[in-house]
């Protein structure tokens, strides 16, 4: 029998990849002659360049760069086998890196994300896979480019300083200090969402709330992103701004979309690709997802939904969840492929007591589903 592991992170308590060997020990305590193929998955978010690198064989790669607020830190991106570079914003430019009393929605700069990126054209990378979540940031990329020598600038010619209320000053882009190297690399943004620059729908008022930003605050930031969109068309004709995604992660991906022709991609589609998940599927006879909660969301783009539909479309097996919890809408993962579910909490307690013990749960989470499975074959 072989059964093919594709879980996301339980997020706060175990990895994409420590979530997959406690599945596989699951179950092997029922099949211990199973052939497990583990492969640590992500949906382009936070989570991702790990989940690329372990089950692609890559390496993680260290690198000096900036956090939002413009402090030395250390972060990594991942580097593939076949010279791909996987880049999350969330490494360097990303909310959690910021404690809630030091966030600064005007200011926060997409500069270390940047950074990563130039670290990885540099030595040579020729396609670069951008995981756009979990940014602290709502500066239209604005950082990004200046790290890639793209000069924003204004009525002056002075360089705009950091963060996205810079942008209501924007007056000229001047992209003749691009980097040469990112003229030959093939950008691609894991986002899924669609969300434009700016407008009711757009970064600052549906992301940069949570980012910090007062109400009045964030009026100024989606006045600084129309301004933006302004210049682009005036300056090069095109409606970056008005493209579903350019507000993804803050407006980072509008510098990609503007300048560098970068594609958008379903994160969970293009993780899958990557890591040939197709190949896989077509010899085996179960598959396993999971995350940390198994709920409505879960049938949005999430890792089980992407799980069970490429499933699915490959080879008609089962797949069954694991869930740190069941919620609600949890229900509507039947309709995307999913077979069953399985929850990792099998007795009343605590949500620190789960967390504190979710590997062995769902170590044991794993062994129910197979005991019921082999009493169905019996």
């Amino acid at each position: 029998m072989k059964i093919v592991i594709a879980a996301d992170s339980f997020k706060g308590s175990c990895t994409a990849r420590e979530a997959a060997e406690y599945m596989s020990r699951g179950i092997k305590r029922v099949f211990p002659s199973a052939d497990t193929v583990e492969l640590p998955i992500a949906d382009g978010g936070e989570g991702t360049v790990e989940s690329l690198v372990a089950a692609a064989n890559g390496r993680m790669v260290s690198v000096d760069t900036r956090d939002p607020l413009g402090r030395p830190i250390s972060a990594c991106y991942g580097l593939l086998p076949d010279g791909t570079a996987i880049v999350e914003t969330a490494a360097a430019s990303g909310l959690t890196l910021v404690p809630a009393s030091e966030r600064d929605a005007l200011h926060a700069s997409t500069y270390g994300t940047g950074l990563l990126v130039r670290h990885a054209l540099e030595k040579g990378a020729k396609k670069i896979i951008l995981g756009l979540g979990g940014s602290a940031t709502t500066d239209g990329g604005l950082g990004i480019a200046q790290a890639l020598g793209i000069s924003f600038l204004d009525s002056d010619g002075a360089q705009l300083a950091s963060g996205g209320v810079e942008l209501a000053r924007l007056d000229r882009i001047d992209p003749a200090g691009l980097l040469p190297e990112a003229k030959d690399c093939e950008f691609i943004l894991a986002c899924d969402v669609k969300n434009k620059l700016y407008g009711p729908e757009g970064a600052a008022y549906v992301f940069a709330p949570q980012k910090g930003a007062s109400p009045e605050q964030v009026r100024i930031l989606d006045a600084a992103l129309e301004n933006y969109g302004r210049v682009l068309r005036k300056q090069f004709g095109i409606d970056t701004a008005e493209r579903e995604g350019s507000g993804a992660a803050g407006g980072l991906g509008c510098v990609f979309m503007a300048f560098l022709g970068a594609k958008v991609r379903p994160g969970i589609e293009l993780v899958l690709d990557t890591i040939d998940f197709d190949s896989h599927i077509r010899c085996a006879d179960l598959v396993i997802t999971g995350e940390g909660r198994l709920d409505s969301q879960s049938a949005y783009g999430k890792v089980p939904d992407g799980v069970a539909r490429r499933t699915k479309r490959i080879k008609n097996i089962p797949v069954i969840a694991i869930g740190g919890s069941i919620g609600e809408g949890a229900e509507e993962l039947y309709a995307c492929g999913v077979d069953a579910m399985e929850s990792t909490v099998s007795r009343i307690t605590t949500l620190d007591d789960a967390m504190a013990h979710a590997g062995e749960n769902i170590e044991a989470a794993a062994e129910r589903v197979m005991r019921l499975i082999r009493a169905g074959m019996q």
